[in-house]
């Protein structure tokens, strides 16, 4: 699907210099007209505060305020016009914990570098096409952190209507085994 960019605001934040200019590069290939720039977190909070992006991509390791720390504060900070705006995490870290980590600080999206303009572009593809619901739950504030939504999940159930649907359920299923029982016992006394 051909999206217009052209009026959308991006900022991407990366204290090297030669990886920002090469992000803004893709992303004006793409069509996005309307990217600025900052090389630490603190500056690009300004800029957040200032021009409300729609789109934020950042990088983990910066100095004085990295990524996580930056994230943060865009979610937090009462002077954030727009405390929902996507974030892409851009880093050359990708274990688990690193990811969990990010997700659980409220980042949107997650991006190893070195990554290919196609990674990239899926990831906006994927912010466009299929936006999380925010849900703010004691210290975070954020995406929703499931992707899944299985039906084949096991485990302990942790919310309030989770023992009505199973009671629901299991009540559904006894009827079914009696209406079943009771089908058996009428055939059974036709033989």
């Amino acid at each position: 699907m051909a999206y217009k960019l052209e009026t959308a605001r991006i900022l991407i934040v990366d204290d090297m210099v030669p990886m920002l200019a090469l992000t803004k590069s893709i992303l004006n290939i793409f069509g996005f007209k309307q990217v600025f720039t900052a090389s630490n977190g603190e500056e690009a909070l300004g800029l957040v505060i200032r021009h409300d992006p729609d789109l934020i991509l950042t990088d983990w390791m910066m100095e004085p305020m990295d990524g996580l720390e930056f994230t943060k504060n865009v979610r937090r900070d009462t002077r954030v016009p727009n405390p929902y705006v996507p974030i892409i995490m851009m880093t050359g870290f990708s274990s688990r914990l690193r990811v969990e980590n990010a997700r659980d600080t409220g980042v949107t999206e997650f991006l190893v570098k070195p990554f290919s303009s196609r990674d990239l572009y899926n990831r906006i593809v994927q912010i466009i096409e299929k936006p999380r619901q925010f849900v703010e739950a004691g210290e975070f504030f954020g995406p929703d952190r499931r992707r899944k939504r299985g039906e084949d999940y096991s485990g302990p159930r942790r919310r309030g209507n989770d023992e009505k649907q199973k009671s629901e359920q299991g009540t559904q299923e006894q009827r079914l085994a009696v209406d079943v029982l009771r089908e058996l016992r009428d055939k059974a006394k036709k033989v």
